[in-house]
């Protein structure tokens, strides 16, 4: 289902997803079940919460590859896949609050 629209990346679609028991997963089902406690905790539900930082995140160029697009700002990232199940479509991966995202260590 075409959901979402931006002028620089055009339609982007909303799966529902799956979502394991280890909280692995993608799609809808995948952000409420993972992410939804953290994004109602900053006062959002996560049906108004995903409309937002689609519109207001910025395109993270370093982090993005062939097969995903990365938004973010300080306080969120979403990220856009450009195929689902071989075949080329745009649709929302995940979207989360970056302030709890746990930082990667990294080796020098």
């Amino acid at each position: 289902m075409k959901a979402l629209y931006r002028r620089d990346i055009g339609y982007i679609d909303i799966v529902w997803g799956e979502n394991d028991y280890n909280n692995k997963g993608y799609g809808l089902k995948h952000i409420i079940e993972k992410h939804g406690s953290d994004i109602e905790e900053l006062g959002f539900k996560v049906e108004d919460f995903i409309p937002i930082v689609v519109q207001f995140g910025e395109f993270n160029e370093t982090v993005s590859d062939a097969g995903k697009k990365v938004f973010e700002s300080k306080m969120f990232r979403f990220v856009v896949a450009t195929n689902f199940e071989g075949r080329r479509k745009q649709w929302l991966l995940t979207s989360f609050d970056l302030r709890k995202k746990p930082k990667r260590n990294s080796r020098a």
